[in-house]
């Protein structure tokens, strides 16, 4: 607790964090108000490609969570501005990918300079989409094999949904996979590179920044190797009892995003104290 109080800048996941099921996590809202009179630096971060950071935004606000988009930062933004850079150096300025995703994926790009194709395109980009089709995962696994880059939004092989779990990226990057040989690069988490782009979004510096998340093997595992102090919250997937499972710890652990509040939520002091 006393190096957080040198932390100039936060990074936070969004679900089972600030919210679940889109209902707001206790202290959520006063968390992110608390930056705000701050100004602190924060970016609500997510490896949903699905969504525009627009999007997000505005369903955030119907769980009574105000974060404006420029506040977040999700794996499509991560792999665009990656991408961007690796095509800096090219003869081809402005790049081509074949996309199999929604809209939140085909925004960045095109913002980002990318040309859509099914034409001898740079990339394959693979991300988030609840429309998969077997004529797109063909079309992606020929074009791969005709010499297009593999490239993954982020490695989640299921996401939730109110019936159950639901088949995700990385299920369909390892069809993709067994059909062609290749192996994509993957660029949210846990690969720090997500985390290393945002901190390059806000202009902050790791050894300054925080870490929020409810996963170990993605956001601690990755806000670690970035080199960041790293907070795991209880109000997700992970539980005391499962952090033994793991071979590193974070730096804190607290129950949720309440316990970083300056003044404690009266509600929850109170049954605390009861």
């Amino acid at each position: 607790m006393e190096h957080e109080a040198t932390i100039e800048c936060w990074l936070t996941d969004m679900d089972g964090v600030l919210v679940r099921e889109q209902e707001a996590l206790p202290g959520a809202a006063e968390l992110l108000e608390q930056w705000r009179r701050a100004d602190l630096p924060y970016l609500v971060l997510t490896n949903n490609s699905i969504f525009t950071a627009r999007d997000l935004s505005a369903r955030l606000r119907h769980s009574g969570l105000i974060v404006p988009e420029d506040r977040i930062w999700t794996s499509a933004l991560a792999t665009s501005t990656f991408l961007s850079k690796q095509i800096s150096g090219e003869s081809n300025p402005s790049g081509t990918a074949y996309v199999v995703g929604e809209a939140g994926l085909t925004t960045a790009l095109h913002e980002a300079g990318f040309i859509m194709t099914e034409t001898n395109p740079d990339y394959v980009v693979v991300g988030e989409t609840r429309n998969y089709s077997f004529e797109a995962i063909t079309k992606a696994v020929r074009l791969i094999n005709n010499g297009a880059r593999f490239i993954l939004t982020n490695p989640d092989a299921t996401g939730p949904s109110p019936e159950g779990v639901l088949p995700a990226t990385g299920a369909i990057a390892a069809l993709i996979t067994k059909a062609t040989g290749r192996d994509p690069y993957v660029v949210g988490k846990p690969n720090p590179m997500m985390f290393r782009s945002a901190l390059n979004h806000l202009g902050a510096h790791s050894m300054h920044t925080a870490m929020i998340g409810d996963r170990m093997d993605t956001d601690i595992v990755a806000g670690m190797e970035a080199g960041m102090h790293t907070v795991l919250v209880l109000s997700g997937v992970s539980s005391q009892a499962s952090i033994s499972q793991y071979p590193f710890r974070p730096d804190r652990v607290i129950d949720g995003v309440y316990e970083l509040l300056e003044e404690p939520l009266n509600d929850l002091a109170e049954d605390s104290a009861g």
